[in-house]
């Protein structure tokens, strides 16, 4: 087709059909009206908060920068800086070197049992991460079974592992993130090139040398834009540091502005507002930081053309070595706390894993739990919620992924709108929110209205990556020829583009989906005792001490959560195939 001809088609599909009116301008005003109102007011109000005088009725008053100044000169900060900083640098380290290895084991490799890394995987993204919070603090604590042998052989009544330290921490952050890490590293390892690393063990390389020089390297990039990209969630990370950091003394950023609402009478909302303002803006730089290393992420690309094929990696006698890492992966991130749970679920009350403890082996806690009206709003809520949340999300992705993608009038600006909210961490996005809601002239605040307007808000940016790179694949040729059929545009995106498109719909709303209903640093300060959800009824069970309908309610619950992830992982694999052939 001639350069001429292309033209005139593509004035033909943005041209108004019958000289009537713009259906992308106006598609892209009401979208522009809708992401300013859902956006920008948590962003003023906390900036307004942050630099006014809160009166005793929790009202707005005059102008000050006390907050800020308290803020700065509260020498407990630095400590909770530090602490923030030790805590994401070096949980990030063991997701990627745990999951990372994992990743090029079983994509790279000719490892086996390469299934169980899968459904390690799978079943993690449908289970609470305060379920797994849950689950370690009884493995590691001192009725686990790690210190319990560790008395028993030594006698000692010092326990071998502190959970609620530091490095206890550490440990179970990382062990969250890992199987995420091996998700997203799984892309990048399958599409390397393995002709370097086979021409290295043929110049004789050994393995780990190959490893280092070869495979690392050429993945460094994606590596390192991952590396910050899981640094930054930890920053944010609210579970671990509220369940693991707090009754062990340990205070973090993300703690400190949770403190300053749930547990200071009345809640100091100016000082919390400074405090989110500061945290906003260190999460917006090191996201800046992140966006320049993700755009370098394929910049030592080595697949070229539609004939590559992956060749796997032989092991040859380290196989072994790959073997146990899968096996050691599915042990500790699935299998032992799942048997933690399934243990204390059939239990009366907490106690250590010993044989004459199963005498006490009942279902009671499921019982409990399935005739218990209370488990069934919490799941009710969650549902409705989430459902909503990635309804609605996925929705104004749709239309703003379109615009932006195919440059349209205002798509530049759109884009930046849905994707702000990727700077306010979890616990900011709460308090500006809760503002937001107690200022409004409806009584929204503390419904279940509330949290889905705010997840939406917050999963808004998840869901435009999904439809954006989909339509990215989708030839605008075929747009065209509708706009020269005299299809309007509304018409296009109804017949040609959502049918294309509705694999990466389909993923993008059933991860939202996911992320939303294990969301806890949102629901914390925006639900009460009739809107709670999931994540909010485990926290309450656990710190209640009801560890066995804890346990029960967490196993049913992750049940049917992971038959969610099972779709999503499989719609994610087709659309993969999809666009590979």
């Amino acid at each position: 087709m001639s350069s001429g001809t292309e033209g005139s088609t593509d004035l033909a599909a943005r041209r108004p059909a019958g000289g009537g009116v713009d259906q992308v301008r106006v598609m892209a005003i009401v979208l522009c009206v809708i992401l300013v109102a859902l956006v920008v007011p948590p962003v003023v109000i906390l900036i307004i908060r942050s630099v006014s005088v809160t009166n005793p009725d929790a009202t707005v008053g005059g102008f000050t920068l006390a907050h800020y100044a308290r803020f700065f000169t509260n020498p407990d900060l630095y400590e909770s800086l530090f602490n923030s900083v030790v805590f994401s640098v070096f949980s990030t380290i063991l997701a990627l070197l745990f999951g990372g290895t994992l990743a090029w084991l079983v994509e790279r490799t000719n490892t086996r049992f390469k299934g169980l890394a899968y459904v390690t995987t799978i079943i993690s993204m449908g289970t609470p991460y305060i379920l797994y919070v849950s689950a370690w603090l009884f493995l590691l604590g001192r009725s686990g079974p790690f210190n319990d042998a560790w008395r028993t052989l030594t006698g000692s009544f010092q326990p071998l592992f502190d959970p609620y330290s530091m490095w206890g921490m550490v440990l179970v952050e990382g062990f969250l993130w890992s199987p995420l890490v091996f998700l997203l590293l799984s892309s990048t390892f399958r599409q390397a090139n393995a002709d370097m690393e086979e021409a290295a063990r043929m110049s004789g390389a050994g393995v780990l040398q190959t490893v280092w020089s070869i495979s690392i390297k050429i993945s460094m990039p994606a590596i390192l834009a991952l590396a910050l990209f899981v640094f930054i969630r930890a920053i944010e990370a609210f579970e671990v540091p509220l369940m693991v950091g707090l009754p062990g003394g340990i205070d973090v950023l993300t703690t400190d502005v949770y403190k300053s609402i749930r547990e200071t009478i009345p809640p100091d909302l100016g000082y919390a507002s400074a405090y989110s303002v500061v945290l906003l803006f260190v999460v917006a730089v090191l996201l800046s930081f992140y966006g320049r290393l993700a755009k370098n992420a394929g910049k030592y690309s080595t697949v070229t053309g539609k004939g590559y094929r992956p060749r796997q990696f032989d092991l040859g006698r380290y196989r072994w070595i790959g073997d146990a890492m899968v096996l050691f992966n599915f042990l500790i991130v699935l299998v032992l706390p799942l048997l933690a749970l399934f243990w204390l679920s059939l239990l009366p009350y907490m106690r250590s894993i010993r044989l004459e403890a199963i005498a006490q082996f009942s279902l009671e806690n499921f019982a409990t739990v399935l005739q218990s009206s209370y488990y069934r709003e919490l799941a009710l809520h969650t549902l409705v919620v989430a459902a909503s949340a990635a309804t609605a999300g996925i929705v104004l992705a749709f239309f703003t992924g379109w615009i932006s993608a195919r440059r349209r009038t205002g798509g530049q600006v759109l884009d930046q709108l849905a994707t702000m909210p990727l700077v306010f961490p979890g616990i900011v996005m709460g308090v500006a929110f809760m503002m937001v809601f107690l200022a409004v002239p409806l009584p929204i605040y503390g419904s279940i209205w509330a949290l889905a307007i705010a997840y939406t808000v917050r999963y808004l940016p998840y869901g435009l990556r999904y439809t954006y790179a989909g339509v990215l694949q989708i030839h605008s040729e075929l747009e065209e020829a509708g706009g020269v059929s005299g299809a309007t545009p509304i018409q296009m995106l109804r017949r040609i583009v959502a049918p294309l498109l509705s694999p990466a719909i389909l993923s993008g709303w059933l991860f939202v989906f996911l992320i939303a209903s294990k969301e806890l640093a949102v629901a914390a300060l925006l639900s009460n005792t009739q809107s709670q959800v999931v994540a909010v009824g485990m926290y309450d069970l656990w710190r209640n001490g009801q560890g066995g309908e804890l346990a029960a309610f967490g196993l049913i619950w992750a049940t049917v959560m992971t038959c969610v992830a099972s779709l999503f992982y499989f719609a994610t694999r087709d659309g993969d195939r999809a666009q590979a052939l």
